[in-house]
């Protein structure tokens, strides 16, 4: 990677990339299958689309769904009791996680994954022809101080963004009026799933 920015650099050039973000410990049922709005998969790719220069958003594997046929796309589901003592949310399970995490808007108990897709830095050392707008004439861009690519800081805000989406399904599940409360109701909902 240092050396695609540093070959970038010195041509005059910029680079985009892909962030991949993974969340762990997300229990199943965050998110919605009925309301549009609350859509968990729709939700984090509205906040991460927000991040400046991202221009793709993809869950599980994403595209990849369009190249395949249903057998090689979709998620067996297993059972297994044991989990439960390992401190797994549930017993039910899959051995593949193509679904990235999300099933029908709401989380399914499997590690999320998403990754965002960044467009490369516009303003380039190497101007980009242009027009102005007042004389209507061709003329090239202003070359301005420029990063060669703002990838790393991306994910970052990646990271920040899905936080806040995650911790607001998670609040509209088990919310309450204290930490108390929500714990109160985050245990009984972990107790409920349990015996199913």
């Amino acid at each position: 990677m240092m050396r695609m920015i540093d070959h970038a650099k010195s041509g005059g050039d910029t680079l985009g990339g892909v962030v991949e973000v993974q969340v762990s410990g997300v229990p199943p049922g965050l998110g919605s299958y009925v309301q549009w709005d609350r859509k968990l998969d729709a939700r984090l790719a509205m906040a991460l689309m927000s991040i400046q220069a991202i221009k793709g958003v993809e869950v599980g594997i994403g595209f990849e769904v369009a190249r395949f046929p249903g057998s090689q796309v979709h998620d067996e589901i297993f059972r297994d009791a044991g989990r439960l003592d390992q401190g797994a949310a549930s017993a039910y399970f899959r051995y593949t996680n193509r679904a990235g995490g999300i099933e029908g808007g709401m989380s399914n108990g499997e590690i999320i994954v998403l990754r965002a897709a960044m467009k490369p830095i516009p303003t380039l050392y190497t101007p980009l022809r242009s027009v102005d707008i007042q004389t209507h004439e061709p003329f090239e861009a202003v070359v301005e101080r420029s990063d060669t690519c703002a990838v790393s800081a991306a994910l970052v805000v990646a990271e920040a963004v899905v936080a806040i989406e995650i911790a607001n399904a998670f609040l509209e599940k088990f919310g309450g009026d204290s930490l108390r409360e929500i714990r109160r109701n985050y245990d009984g909902f972990r107790e409920q799933i349990r015996n199913v």
